[in-house]
């Protein structure tokens, strides 16, 4: 997208791939919740993890050491012209779905059509940017975009999941199904139990097994995914050999439960990766289409009552760090940055959109004294409160002209999550504010949180080095109201969608950086959210029967790189 790809024509493999990796063996891994859907392109249903990655490929492939650069997997070549009006992709002739029939032109166009008309609201969004799609020949797919200069637009499209038109013809997509489904990718769909696990196979026969895209990946023979109904059990599994690899994500295990007699032992590895990637935004997300919500003042009252101090101390262990940015740990962060000349030009149409400390790069969120009562922090937020129209009665903060006491409910999925929300409702009692916690099961919070049924919700955005189009249905005025977004908050800020255009329409690295950051900058301004905290890398433990390349990717693990090593010692 920006400037010339690392690897050049005739590379052999990845830089991090292990070309010489056996294949072979079985990886167990785990998952927390249940399925009841083998489509992972719809909205409805909850799909098994794997699934899109090893049954379904797209035109080209990512490579995770580089942002914006795609490479050749079921599309040999692409064409673009400079203002990126169109996107000609031409097919590897040798492309095939796992049932033997060949990927033709027809199997694009139908996918394009189909995913644009009933598939999941960001794949409609995004392809019903082209206007029209023409196939010179049965290996050739022209896209011809509605508007020119989105630059990422052909990489969206070289990332589209491909489907086999003669098996989804007679399909009824739109439906939750178990029915096995068919693709071109590494592996096939084998022993399914609804709700409590999946197995993927290998095939032999696979199409792009010699591909410099595909050398040292995709090295096991199965790959099973075992579910679990809390993370407790799945911990338990693991600690019992049940399953060969976890990323742990609890501070409190991670610094006080991995020693285990497996892993005194010398049987399980532990180790933390670096990560060059952003950290992923976690943060209580304000649903803004509530009234309760409508005022920037009660937003910002409210995220000063978030004591991080103490709960990363006495929850976490200390190991977590303070997020103060959409794109934390990132070059595309602005905490701590002053807005560059071009990010004010960006912004100079919008004057009130982002707050002066913000913009010279000098704010961070409060830090609290880690008494858990931060008096300081509760006269600040009972000031804004009083600025918003409420007031303290009897230890009720209550609207002035309504008399209706300030109350909401937080919505959580998860007994980790249960927990902060927890902690965050004592603190908001302390100020009159009472704040309900609400602990659902998986498929009632996925269904609450795309049909925006909450009033504070805990989520987290997966955020990357190459942010595009997907942040305009996070945080875009037309994804406010489009249920199954992402845009949690309800953000309808015209600076927002002018910063995300922006980014978009960027030429250089250096222009996308800042519009990145004047996007960040408008976010954080508007406190839509109360961001919350991030692990400096990825916390690992494995069996030693596996293993995985010495070289990690700039975006971290990937278990599509590991082998099977059985009893071999080291």
């Amino acid at each position: 997208m920006h400037g010339e790809p690392a690897l050049k024509p005739g590379f052999t493999h990845f830089p991090y791939a292990n070309p010489k990796a056996p294949k072979g063996g079985a990886l167990v891994l785990a998952d927390q919740g249940s399925f009841d859907s083998l489509n992972p392109l719809i909205i409805k249903g909850a799909f098994p993890a794997g699934l899109r990655d090893f049954v379904y490929e797209s035109l080209m492939a990512r490579s995770f050491d580089e942002p914006f650069t795609l490479y050749g997997l079921i599309a040999s070549s692409i064409d673009t012209p400079d203002d990126r009006s169109e996107a000609t992709f031409r097919l590897d002739p040798k492309a095939r779905f796992s049932d033997g029939h060949p990927v033709t032109a027809a199997d694009v166009v139908f996918s394009w059509q189909t995913l644009r008309d009933k598939g999941r609201p960001n794949h409609r969004t995004y392809y019903a940017k082209v206007e029209k799609v023409e196939t010179p020949d049965p290996l050739t797919v022209r896209f011809i975009f509605k508007n020119a200069n989105d630059r990422e637009l052909p990489l969206i499209l070289g990332l589209m999941p491909i489907l086999p038109k003669h098996v989804f013809e007679t399909r009824e997509f739109e439906k939750a199904s178990l029915d096995i489904p068919i693709g071109s990718g590494p592996y096939t769909v084998g022993k399914v139990d609804p709700g409590a696990g999946i197995t993927y196979r290998r095939n032999p026969d696979y199409w792009g097994r010699d591909l410099p895209v595909n050398r040292g990946r995709y090295n096991f023979d199965t790959v099973r995914y075992e579910y679990f109904r809390d993370a407790n059990s799945m911990f338990e599994a693991f600690k019992k050999g049940l399953y060969d690899l976890r990323e742990e994500t609890n501070s409190g295990r991670w610094a006080s439960s991995y020693d285990f007699p497996a892993l005194k032992a010398g049987k399980v590895k532990k180790s933390i990766v670096p990560v060059g990637t952003p950290a992923g935004f976690a943060a209580f997300a304000f649903n803004t289409r509530r009234e309760i919500f409508a005022d920037i003042r009660v937003r910002k009252a409210l995220s000063l009552m978030f004591d991080f101090t103490w709960v990363n101390k006495h929850l976490f262990h200390g190991l977590f760090k303070r997020t103060q940015s959409v794109f934390d740990r990132s070059s595309l962060s602005s905490h701590g940055v002053k807005a560059s000349e071009y990010e004010r030009k960006l912004l100079a149409p919008f004057p009130d959109a982002v707050l002066p400390g913000i913009m010279d790069g000098t704010f961070s969120l409060p830090r609290h004294d880690g008494s858990g009562r931060d008096r300081k922090q509760q006269r600040a937020a009972i000031k804004l409160l009083r600025g918003a129209g409420y007031k303290l009665q009897n230890g009720v903060m209550v609207g002035g002209a309504s008399g209706k006491a300030l109350e909401f409910e937080i919505l959580c999925a998860t007994r980790a999550q249960e927990r902060l929300a927890l902690n965050f409702s004592g603190s908001l009692k302390r100020i009159g504010v009472t704040a309900r916690v609400r602990l659902v099961d998986s498929a009632q919070y996925q269904r609450r949180r795309q049909t925006f049924d909450f009033d504070l919700v805990q989520t987290l955005w997966l955020s990357s080095l190459s942010p595009g189009n997907e942040q305009a249905f996070r945080w875009g005025s037309a994804a406010a109201g489009q249920e199954g977004s992402f845009n949690y908050a309800g953000v309808k800020s015209p600076a927002a969608d002018a910063m995300i255009k922006a980014m978009l329409a960027a030429t250089s690295r250096k222009d996308f950086t800042d519009a990145v950051r004047a996007l960040d900058r408008v976010l954080l301004s508007g406190y839509y959210t109360i961001p919350l905290y991030h692990q400096s890398g990825q916390w690992l433990a494995w069996w030693k029967k596996i293993t995985g390349p010495d070289v990690i990717p700039l975006y971290g693990n990937r278990t599509d790189l590991w082998w099977y090593r059985g009893d071999e010692p080291g």
